[in-house]
């Protein structure tokens, strides 16, 4: 078991892969710290809290859901819905097409959602570990057998971020022995989420949209969440983000009119929303993705991981890359 005067093992960023790189190494017997820039954990399983009809809720701005096949990843799972933590939502999105195509639906998975947000979910997962918040990294050092973060002595270090992000914490030539840049490439979204004094949309517990410029991606809130609450979850398309990367607000109406042309009130005026916010995700989702689990460095215990490595980026997989590193950094420092 470790000593309280031995060197953290430092987990820079508090989503979900960070705090299951925590976990595993946590549960090693190790001495782990979580670093983050923002003041609460979840990276992109992230939340607002908004007032809906005199009710305080969560709205999910991140990811959508998250979907299971993996056995270790469903046996959490499960453990999360019988705490009441998440819950099984819907297995079938509605399909609407931009081109004038018939509407139809598509099957899949089951995709599970969280009833106090996907957030707690990371939280309940970084239960019991030293997290600091607001703490924004500036670098990583490495010097022959030394490493440090900011200059504080570290026994290793695992970064739970996209690439880009990594790259530029890290040495140049240790984020080359890693492999970094075949993974620098990573495509932006919008979120965009509003409420209506009523429902006006079909019923639906969201759609992929087909032939779109401005949507990719939409979720029921309320059907999500089991409220019913009238709350649309909006996620753009990379190009129509990118377009408005630099003035994220000047996007929120076009998507609310591409919105009302999805979902069966072309032409027409919607109710005015209580609110409508955005949220700006210049890192959401990697361009390509990795054959291989995390990347650790073969000299020094200095890894990456997070949701690009391995076959598909999705919240599962956050969860498997950053457990898979902190058990290798476990094994490397035993």
């Amino acid at each position: 078991m470790s000593q309280d005067g031995e060197l953290p093992v430092v987990v820079v960023g508090a989503g979900i892969a960070g705090a299951a790189c925590a976990r595993a190494v946590r549960r090693a017997g190790l001495r782990v710290r979580v670093l983050d820039r923002g003041r609460r954990v979840g990276g992109r399983m992230a939340l607002r809290e908004e007032v809906v009809g005199g009710n305080t809720r969560v709205v999910d701005i991140g990811a959508s859901y998250f979907t299971v096949s993996d056995p270790a990843f469903a046996a959490l799972a499960e453990g999360w819905r019988e705490r009441g933590l998440a819950r099984e939502w819907t297995d079938t999105f509605a399909v609407v097409d931009r081109g004038g195509g018939d509407p139809g639906a598509s099957s899949g998975p089951v995709r599970w959602a969280a009833p106090s947000g996907l957030r707690s979910l990371v939280e309940d997962l970084l239960d019991g570990v030293d997290v600091a918040g607001d703490r924004e990294v500036e670098q990583v050092d490495a010097e022959r057998d030394t490493l440090a973060v900011d200059g504080e002595p570290v026994a290793a270090v695992a970064l739970a971020m996209p690439q880009p992000q990594a790259i530029d914490l890290l040495p140049t030539h240790l984020a080359g022995r890693l492999g970094l840049e075949a993974g620098r490439e990573w495509s932006p979204t919008l979120t965009v989420w509003a409420a209506w004094p009523q429902r006006w949309w079909p019923p639906m517990d969201g759609a992929f949209v087909a032939g779109s410029d401005v949507v990719e991606r939409i979720a029921d809130d309320g059907r999500r969440r089991g409220d019913d609450a009238p709350v649309l979850v909006v996620h753009s398309t990379h190009d129509f983000a990118d377009r408005y990367l630099d003035d994220p607000e000047a996007g929120v109406q076009p998507v609310l009119a591409e919105v009302a042309e999805l979902l069966g009130a072309p032409g027409r005026r919607l109710p005015a929303p209580a609110f409508a916010k955005v949220r700006r995700w210049a890192l959401a989702a990697p361009s390509t993705t990795q054959d291989r689990p995390f990347a650790l460095d073969e000299h020094l215990p200095v890894g990456v991981c997070g949701d690009a490595w391995g076959p598909r980026s999705r919240v599962e997989q956050a969860w498997l890359s950053g457990t898979a590193l902190g058990e290798a950094l476990a094994r490397r420092l035993g």
